[in-house]
C-alpha cells in the first residue's frame, strides 16, 4: 500500500469531519489535493466556473445542512476569488473550511509568480486563518481550523503550499476526536432572575426575533402567548418565526412591513431574541431593552441594553416560560395585530388591481405567483437588491421552506451560486434561484455548472434591464439614474444554448404556465421574466415623522409593494382578537 502524502491526510480529515464536497477550480498548486479527492470515495470535487461561486455554494450548503462544508482555490488569483463568498459565509455564520493553496514554500516572501499572502488576506473574513509550513504541522492545524469553523459558526482558512501537500505525510498518531456540533448555552440563574422580574414588571412586551430563533418556534409561540406579546422579526428571522404565528406583526428594517416598527417603539420592554439586526435607526431609544444571544459579541452593539443575556434563545425561553407570570391584559397585542392587518390591507391594493393585465409585468406579481406554485419544502435563494424585497414580501414561510441570501453581507450575484450548493444537498428537493438580471449576468458562467452536473435548479430571472436597487438609491439621493441600465440578451435563448430548459415570459397570462413547465422539467431551467422597471417609483405619500433619507424611502417603496398571502394570515390572526 502506497504511503499517504499530506494531501491524502488532509482529505481524510475533511471526510472524518463530515465534508461531502469540495467546491473549486483546479490549478497546479491544488493538483495534489484534487488527486487525493479523486482517490477518496467519501468526497466529491465540484468543478465550478468561478471560485467566488465555490465559496457561495459552500456557504449555502452549510446554511441548509448546518454542517461543515469546504471550498478551495489555487494559489494567488485563484484563492483571491474566494474572498467575497467567504465574507458572505462568515457573516451568515456558516461553518466553512476554505483551502487556499499557495506557491512553493521555498519561494514565499521572494516575489514569486502569483505570490500573495492568503493567511493574511483572509483574516478579516474568518475566525482562523493560518499557513501550513511543514507536514508535521498539518493535522493539528487543520483540526484547529475545523473546530473554529464549527464551534464559532463561521469561516476558517488553511493556506497550503502545493509542494508541502505533495510530501509524505507523517506517521499517524492517535486520531483526535473532531468537534462536529455545537453545545447549547444556558444563561446563569442571576440573569434569568433579572429577566423574569423585568418581564413581570412590564405591561407591554414585544418580541423581536432573528435567525437565532431557529429551532425555537414552539418556545417563542408559547412564551408570546403567555405574556401577550406581539412578535416581529428581522429578515433573517422570517423563515423561522413568521409561520403559524398568531402574534405576528411583520418585519422591521429597510424592507419592513406591517406593525413591527410600532410594536417595538410603543412597548414598555423590547426583547431582542437571537438577532444582530443592523439598522439601529429602526430600534427605539426610549424603552427598556433586553437582548438574548448565544454570541456575546452581539450583545448591545446595536442599542443600549438594560439587560444582556448570554444564552441560546430556545434554552433561555425554556427557563423563562414556567417562571414568568401569565399576563391577562392583551389590549396592546390586539392593537398591534389590528395595525398590522390594516397596514397590509392598504399595501396590497397598490399591486393587486389588474396586475394580471399589466405589461411589463409587475415583479410583485411574479413573486406572488411563484409563491403559489412552488413546493411547500422549496429552497429559495435570493439575489441582493430588489429580489430581496420581493422575497421578503411574497415568499411565505411554513417551517419547511428555506429562504437564504446575502442578507448580512449584501453581495450581488449570490443567488445562482447559492442554489448550486443548496441543490447538491438534495437533488429531489426543489431549489429556486430568484435572480436579478444584474446579479445573474455577473456570475452567469456558472449556469454551465447546473448543466454540467444536471442540477435541477430553477432560475426565475427578474429582468428589468437595470440595477434596480442602485437606481432607487440614486433617486432617493436626488440624483438622476446613471450607469444602471443594461442591454440584455434573451436569457432564455442563452439557457437553451447551454443545454437547459429556457422560456421567456413577457405577458402576465404566460407566467403561471411557464413556471409550472419549468418546475416539471427534470433538469436545470430558466424562466426569463421581463418585469417593469418603473415598479421602483417612490410613492407620493411619505410620512415626515418616519426615518428620513434612503431608509425612509426604501421602506416606503416596499410598503407600497404588497405582501401577498400575508394579508390572509393577518386577517386570520385578527379573528382571535376578542370583540367588546
Amino acid at each position: 500500500m502506497a504511503k499517504q502524502n499530506v494531501a491524502d491526510q488532509f482529505v481524510d480529515i475533511l471526510a472524518r469531519a463530515g465534508v461531502k464536497r469540495l467546491y473549486g477550480v483546479v490549478g497546479d498548486s491544488l493538483n495534489p489535493i484534487v488527486d487525493a479527492v479523486r482517490r477518496n470515495a467519501a468526497l466529491d470535487w465540484v468543478h465550478v466556473r468561478h471560485e467566488e461561486t465555490a465559496a457561495f455554494a459552500a456557504g449555502a450548503e452549510a446554511q441548509i445542512t448546518g454542517k461543515l462544508t469546504a471550498c478551495a482555490g489555487s494559489c494567488g488569483p485563484g484563492n483571491l476569488h474566494l474572498i467575497n463568498g467567504l465574507y458572505d459565509a462568515h457573516r451568515s455564520m456558516a461553518p466553512v473550511l476554505a483551502l487556499a493553496s499557495h506557491i512553493p514554500s521555498s519561494e514565499i516572501g521572494l516575489g514569486y509568480f502569483q505570490e500573495t499572502h492568503p493567511d493574511r488576506l483572509f483574516s478579516e473574513c474568518s475566525h482562523y486563518s493560518e499557513l501550513i509550513s511543514s507536514p508535521k504541522q498539518m493535522p493539528r492545524l487543520l483540526q484547529t481550523a475545523i473546530q473554529n469553523a464549527i464551534g464559532r459558526s463561521g469561516v476558517s482558512v488553511v493556506s497550503l503550499p502545493g509542494d508541502i501537500a505533495d510530501e509524505p505525510a507523517p506517521e499517524r498518531s492517535a486520531e483526535t476526536a473532531l468537534v462536529t456540533s455545537r453545545p447549547t448555552v444556558r444563561p446563569g440563574d442571576a440573569e434569568i432572575d433579572r429577566l423574569v422580574a423585568m418581564i413581570d414588571e412590564a405591561e407591554k412586551v414585544t418580541l423581536f426575533c432573528g435567525s437565532g430563533t431557529r429551532g425555537a418556534h414552539e418556545e417563542v409561540m408559547e412564551f408570546a402567548g403567555k405574556i401577550k406579546s406581539p412578535v416581529g422579526h428581522a429578515l433573517r428571522g422570517k423563515e423561522w418565526i413568521q409561520y403559524d404565528n398568531p402574534y405576528d406583526v411583520g418585519m422591521s428594517g429597510l424592507l419592513g412591513y406591517g406593525a413591527a416598527y410600532e410594536a417595538t417603539h410603543e412597548c414598555d420592554l423590547l426583547l431582542l431574541l437571537g438577532t444582530d439586526f443592523p439598522y439601529n435607526a429602526f430600534l427605539p431609544n426610549d424603552v427598556k431593552i433586553a437582548q438574548i444571544d448565544v454570541r456575546p459579541e452581539n450583545l448591545g452593539r446595536r442599542s443600549k441594553l438594560d439587560l444582556a443575556v448570554w444564552g441560546d434563545v430556545k434554552e433561555t425561553l425554556r427557563c423563562l416560560i414556567p417562571r414568568v407570570k401569565a399576563k391577562q391584559n392583551r389590549r396592546f397585542l390586539d392593537k398591534m395585530l389590528k395595525k398590522h392587518a390594516d397596514a397590509l390591507e392598504g399595501v396590497v391594493k397598490a399591486y393587486t388591481r389588474k396586475v394580471e393585465k399589466h405589461i411589463p409585468i409587475h415583479p410583485e406579481y411574479v413573486a406572488s405567483v411563484l409563491d403559489e406554485v412552488a413546493d411547500d419544502d422549496a429552497v429559495f435563494t435570493v439575489d441582493t437588491g430588489m429580489c430581496n424585497v420581493w422575497a421578503a414580501r411574497y415568499i411565505s414561510p411554513n417551517g419547511r421552506r428555506r429562504v437564504i441570501g446575502s442578507f448580512s453581507h449584501g453581495s450581488m450575484a449570490n443567488a445562482l451560486p447559492m442554489a448550486i450548493g443548496a441543490q447538491f444537498t438534495d437533488r429531489r428537493r426543489q431549489v429556486v434561484s430568484m435572480s436579478g438580471d444584474g446579479g445573474f449576468s455577473m456570475l452567469m458562467g456558472d449556469f454551465l455548472t447546473l448543466v454540467q452536473y444536471d442540477l435541477p435548479v430553477k432560475v426565475v430571472l427578474f429582468n428589468n434591464s437595470s440595477l434596480g436597487m442602485v437606481e432607487l438609491e440614486m433617486m432617493v439621493a436626488g440624483l438622476p439614474a446613471y450607469g444602471t441600465s443594461a442591454k440584455n440578451p434573451d436569457f432564455a435563448a442563452v439557457a437553451r444554448a447551454c443545454g437547459a430548459h429556457g422560456i421567456r415570459v413577457e405577458k402576465p397570462k404566460q407566467l403561471a404556465g411557464a413556471l409550472k413547465d419549468a418546475f416539471r422539467h427534470k433538469g436545470p431551467a430558466l424562466v426569463d421574466v421581463v418585469t417593469d422597471p418603473n415598479a421602483l417609483s417612490i410613492p407620493p405619500r411619505i410620512s415626515r415623522e418616519m426615518v428620513t433619507g434612503f431608509a425612509l424611502s426604501a421602506s416606503k417603496i416596499v410598503l407600497d409593494g404588497g405582501v401577498g398571502r400575508m394579508v390572509q394570515m393577518a386577517r386570520s390572526n385578527l379573528r382571535n382578537v376578542p370583540r367588546p
